[in-house]
């Protein structure tokens, strides 16, 4: 009879264990198949700005379009809003969940604190050359951190679509950025990023339709 028991408590415990296990593997693909379209908008953004930043640049060559970059977070959230109201009723907050919004958070805050440094520093440094530097780096840096931050998303979501593309959108960025190297041409490094991440949402958006 004691055997039994522990064989029924054994078999409960697999149990809860395979329904915690295939709850979360649900998740995880309930909230991949629902980022796809916020890979699509976001790249589009991107896209977007990097090529108007660069025809402005090169227009008017003024470098202080760049700033129009500020623009993108508030527009992009308000349009990712709109977005997302219709998955407001189905969208239910785990560990999955929590660790992609983090991810990003923090993406967007290492990314803001970056390009603010660098912006101060170059205003207030005196060292001409070192400022130069300093900002040209500023689009390596800013593509690198966010390739890594897609490939961590990958990682957490355990979907590869999501982590080749970060690893295409980093180290394919830095080759572009090596390749181009300074001025206004830099900006094809961010409209490669958002490319890749149009094509990621659409690829990712096709397995989970």
């Amino acid at each position: 009879m004691e055997n039994t028991n522990e064989q029924n408590r054994e078999m409960t415990a697999q149990e809860s264990l395979s329904l915690i296990t295939e709850t979360l593997n649900s998740s995880r693909r309930e909230i991949t198949r629902r980022s796809s379209k916020y890979y699509i908008l976001w790249g589009a953004l991107l896209t977007l700005f990097s090529l108007l930043v660069y025809l402005l640049w090169k227009l008017t060559e003024k470098e202080a379009w760049c700033c129009l970059w500020f623009a993108m977070p508030v527009i992009g959230y308000l349009l990712a809003r709109l977005l997302g109201r219709k998955d407001t009723a189905v969208h239910v907050q785990n560990d999955v969940s929590r660790i992609t919004h983090g991810i990003w958070t923090s993406f967007g805050i290492f990314a803001c604190a970056v390009a603010a440094f660098t912006l101060i520093f170059s205003m207030l440094g005196t060292n001409i050359i070192r400022t130069l530097f300093s900002v040209a780096g500023l689009s390596a840096e800013l593509v690198l951190i966010f390739g890594l931050a897609e490939c961590a998303c990958g990682v957490a979501l355990k979907n590869w679509t999501i982590k080749v593309a970060g690893f295409i959108t980093g180290i394919g960025g830095l080759a572009i950025y090596y390749i181009l190297g300074l001025g206004y041409e830099q900006m094809f490094i961010f409209t490669f990023a958002g490319l890749v991440l149009m094509a990621t949402g659409l690829l990712v958006k096709r397995q989970y339709r």
